[in-house]
């Protein structure tokens, strides 16, 4: 087959493709069906993806990592150019070497090249803003064929997973999908049934559609500007009254995308300014220090594992042993709840738009599929749950319901011209975004 399904994630993606008559994940690295959307350009423009892109990052190889890839679509970053070498690059070239590399190993996995794609969009790239919207996707779309498919679509993420939950559905239900993933929360209610699967049309089966841009990587800034960035002199005074150490530096440094452009001369000159002005200039040289040895991904790793650490222990240690001997923090799950419970709750309150939209009380969900990295966060899955109380909960794949789900839609799409033997369960289509 010729077709698949592409989730370029903030934070992971995967890809799916038919073989044997269903959706099968691709191996992308090492194996493993997901890739961190992450680059790794050496001094010579060379690449690196995914764990390798990290692992050469954090042995101290000179060079370039970029993580959060995607939440540059839709902002301004998309046609700003960072310095690679002696070489400035785009973008928009980093996100297509990215998805190139990503599409060759698919099509390794596959032993076939891969030339029609659905592709995964949030609902909203961007809050509240129909042109940026429309021009992620225009990119990313425009990327897509620049990097070899000849045919391109879209589908919103969240419908992608109902069309994977819809595989496991006996009888009929309405469903609400629950997709928070690690650049936006999106989510869907949708008519899901054994027999709905055969329709050709299923649009009159899309109920509601909701989306915000929040996701795993806000709830790592966060974490960090309350846990880390202070060690940093974050909201420290400076010697003269009523003034703190300059906010901007932190919340760019805590930003996975933004955290390259601290790495110029200028900022530390500035920063060696604000630290004679400094009441605590010591927490200043350890901000300088990061700069300086381009260190702030290291700082964004750290506050993303201890994240994902507290989803299951009962406490997480911090060694920034690296910045300064003996320097740590530890962090306990409740710590985490009270640096990032009003994302949750600001995530958790789009349901209620999404019910109002649909015209459906909470009462009327039968099933609650949750999907995306952060459901893996107690309080966040606690705030979405308690929106529909009475809901069945059902936890789909993590990181490859979406994948999947864009590869049934992609058999729908092309499979009938590719192959005229795919199996009746793909239904017919159920909307293009």
């Amino acid at each position: 087959m010729t077709f698949c399904g592409l989730d370029f994630g903030t934070s992971n993606t995967t890809l799916a493709f038919w073989r044997s008559g269903g959706p099968v994940l691709a191996a992308l690295e090492d194996g493993r069906d997901t890739v961190p959307s992450a680059v790794f350009y050496d001094r010579q423009g060379h690449l690196s993806i995914g764990r390798a892109a990290m692992a050469r990052y954090v042995e101290g190889e000179d060079g370039r990592l970029m993580r959060s890839l995607k939440a540059v679509l839709g902002s301004a970053l998309i046609e700003e150019k960072t310095q690679i070498g002696r070489r400035a690059i785009g973008f928009r070239e980093v996100i297509a070497d990215y998805l190139r590399a990503v599409k060759a190993r698919a099509e390794a996995d596959a032993g076939t090249g891969l030339t029609s794609v659905v592709l995964g969009r949030p609902v909203f790239f961007v809050d509240d803003d129909a042109p940026a919207n429309r021009k992620a996707e225009e990119t990313l779309r425009a990327i897509a064929a620049d990097i070899g498919f000849h045919e391109v679509s879209t589908q919103f993420e969240p419908i992608a997973a109902a069309l994977d939950y819809e595989q496991q559905v006996a009888g009929e239900e309405i469903a609400l999908i629950a997709d928070i993933g690690g650049g936006t929360s999106d989510f869907s209610i949708v008519r899901l049934g054994a027999l709905r699967r055969e329709r050709e049309d299923r649009a009159s089966d899309i109920l509601a559609n909701d989306g915000v841009r929040i996701g795993g990587t806000d709830f790592d800034r966060t974490l960090s500007l309350g846990a880390l960035m202070p060690l940093l002199g974050y909201r420290s005074p400076m010697k003269r009254p009523g003034r703190d150490v300059p906010s901007g530096y932190f919340h760019e440094l805590a930003t996975w995308s933004s955290i390259n452009r601290l790495y110029t001369p200028k900022t530390v000159r500035e920063l060696n300014e604000v630290r004679r002005e400094a009441a605590e200039p010591h927490r200043v040289e350890r901000l300088i220090r990061v700069i300086e040895e381009q260190r702030g991904h290291t700082l964004a790793m750290e506050a993303e594992a201890a994240k994902i650490a507290l989803a299951e222990a009962e406490e997480a240690r911090v060694d920034l042993g690296w910045l300064e001997a003996g320097l740590s923090v530890g962090l306990t799950p409740a710590e985490l709840v009270a640096h990032t419970q009003g994302l949750a709750e600001r995530i958790a309150r789009r349901v209620s738009l999404c019910l109002d939209q649909a015209g459906l009380t909470a009462g009327d969900i039968d099933a609650l599929f949750l999907t995306g990295g952060s459901t893996r966060l107690a309080h966040v899955r606690a705030a979405i749950r308690a929106t529909v109380p009475q809901a069945r909960a059902i936890d789909g794949d993590t990181f490859g319901s979406v994948g999947t789900g864009l590869a049934i839609e992609a058999a729908r799409r092309y499979g009938s011209r590719d192959a005229g033997n795919l199996s009746r369960g793909a239904g017919g289509r159920i909307s293009a975004a």
